[in-house]
């Protein structure tokens, strides 16, 4: 730490969450009106770093280092504490150095994280074209849509998904409570609007936007099967109807067991008749599933259902963006839902499987995902894998984000960026994990599953390969039926299958999916071999 990086830093002008201070006293700075002027200092920096500030202390406005006596030095620390805590922060860490006339010091602010938000994650799904991605960017901002899809621009990320109006990829987007009242974000594309919202709800509802276009079937079921989603949304226009893909990501949904809800979108482009033709058709599909459909009308409606829905009731909405139709509804209905238990997950080792992996430019590294179980901290030690070869590498986490919300830790359930060192960025992919070194990972090369054949054409017989997903692994598999010679559509029964090209880390009990052309069929991880 030297008078140059402090000279640097000033002449960037980057670091909007840093401040110089020479002394603090406690006669001047909390004994009279400038506490409350330094407070509001402090609470602006906190809001520029996403939750951190960086102070530093025996040092001027141009960064030059003077340094301060002990006793003013502690002095200046408990100004700084006193000011933190007025704003619901503290001291997480100081750092110190010999200076010429004494010591200067790093001070690390932190906002408090002592009652962490409940958190619903929803997955949403539908066929391309229903309306998906409006209804969630609406709901997010609390802004109608204009007709032609204007909202969605809050969560179509990729410049060719905004031009075509179709999303490729797994989208996120976020909205809360307090108190039991919508906070909405003015603008989800603002990193620190998303970072404040966070901080101030006390229920959050994070959703994973699914692709409704066929060709990228694959990534809808990563966003079902590869998070740990508490609900999956299914959203069925009224102009159209249910489809062959909204009967594929139902089923999705149902293979893992969610509780689901439907919404019917576009019900202002459609006269009356056609809204209870397909109100009908939606009600007979759940039927035909084994679910029981219930029209949600009123809020007495929504409010019965928070407390009694379950994996058998569904919830049916009508919603219109653009007029603001059934809003309210979804409002009262996502406000009320039960966060689902993790506290037999949350006392376990930590791991999360990796999703996304992207590099970010004064940050380095960053992996995403849905924490599985346990808590990571800011600065553990985790490993990560495993490789090609089965190994599992040592890595260090060096700050931890939730919807651009900078946490010192997150738990189960929580989707969340760490960013790492010890790795190089290529040797990471999808469908590795990260976690802590006492969750004791190994990696499985070859496993026994339990599988309903949903849909196929022929027969599975010994070599047949398909992808299956498992998390958010999508992997080529080789088959072999264990208990008869081949397996058929409407058949159940024991498979051996092989991941074909490397190895990953899974246990008995996960759900899995494969599909593969018309293919399609559900199971359960029985059995693993180690590799």
């Amino acid at each position: 730490m030297s008078t140059d990086n402090f000279s640097n830093l000033t002449r960037q002008g980057e670091r909007k969450n840093i401040e110089f201070k020479e002394n603090l006293n406690s006669d001047t700075h909390l004994l009279t009106a400038r506490r409350q002027q330094l407070a509001s200092q402090m609470k602006y920096r906190l809001e520029r770093g996403h939750g951190e500030a960086i102070y530093f202390v025996g040092v001027n406005d141009d960064g030059l280092l003077l340094g301060l006596e002990k006793s003013q030095m502690d002095e200046s620390l408990h100004v700084l504490g006193e000011l933190a805590r007025e704003i619901n922060a503290k001291i997480v860490d100081v750092e110190k150095q010999s200076a010429e006339r004494g010591e200067v010091a790093k001070v690390l602010i932190s906002r408090e994280q002592n009652s962490k938000p409940d958190h619903l994650l929803i997955g949403v799904a539908g066929h391309v074209d229903h309306g998906k991605s409006t209804l969630v960017g609406t709901l997010t901002t609390g802004k109608l849509d204009t007709g032609s899809g204007s909202t969605r621009i809050f969560l179509d990320v990729q410049k060719h998904e905004i031009e075509r109006g179709l999303s490729a990829d797994l989208s996120f987007a976020v909205y809360g409570f307090k108190n039991g009242e919508p906070v909405r974000i003015k603008n989800p594309l603002n990193k620190r609007d998303k970072a404040l919202m966070v901080e101030k709800c006390d229920k959050l509802i994070s959703f994973v936007d699914t692709v409704g276009h066929e060709p990228w079937l694959r990534t809808t079921i990563r966003g079902i099967v590869g998070q740990k989603l508490s609900h999956g949304l299914l959203v069925v226009a009224a102009d159209q109807g249910p489809t062959h893909i909204t009967r594929e990501h139902l089923g999705i949904i149902l293979a893992m067991e969610l509780p689901v809800i439907v919404v019917m979108t576009k019900i202002d482009m459609v006269s009356p008749e056609r809204i209870k033709a397909v109100r009908q058709d939606i009600f007979d599909l759940l039927k035909l599933v084994g679910r029981i459909p219930y029209m949600v009308k009123t809020m007495n409606d929504a409010d019965f259902l928070t407390k009694n829905m379950n994996q058998h009731l569904v919830p049916v909405i009508k919603a219109s963006p653009v007029t603001g139709e059934g809003l309210e509804l979804l409002d009262r209905l996502f406000s009320g839902l039960e966060i689902p238990s993790h506290e037999e997950d949350a006392y376990k080792p930590f791991m999360m499987y990796i999703d996304k992996i992207y590099s970010v430019m004064g940050v380095g590294t960053v992996v995403s995902g849905t924490i599985r179980q346990g808590k990571v901290k800011k600065g553990e030690k985790l490993i990560l894998g495993p490789s090609s070869s089965g190994d599992f590498l040592p890595v260090n986490v060096k700050t931890i984000e939730m919807h651009h919300y900078r946490k010192e830790s997150a738990g189960v359930g929580e989707v969340v960026g760490i960013s790492i060192t010890g790795v190089e960025m290529d040797e990471i992919r999808r469908g590795m994990i990260i976690c802590h070194p006492d969750y004791n990972p190994q990696a499985v090369r070859e496993f026994d599953a339990d599988v309903a054949i949903l849909v196929h054409p022929t027969t599975i017989k010994d070599g047949y390969e398909c992808i299956t997903h498992i998390e958010t692994i999508a992997e080529t598999t080789c088959f072999r039926p264990l208990e008869q010679e081949y397996l058929s559509a409407g058949d159940t029964g024991q498979i051996r299958m092989r991941f074909k090209y490397r190895p990953y880390a899974i246990c008995e009990g996960q759900k899995l999916i494969f599909r593969e052309g018309k293919s399609k069929g559900v199971g359960t991880v029985t059995r693993v071999a180690i590799n």
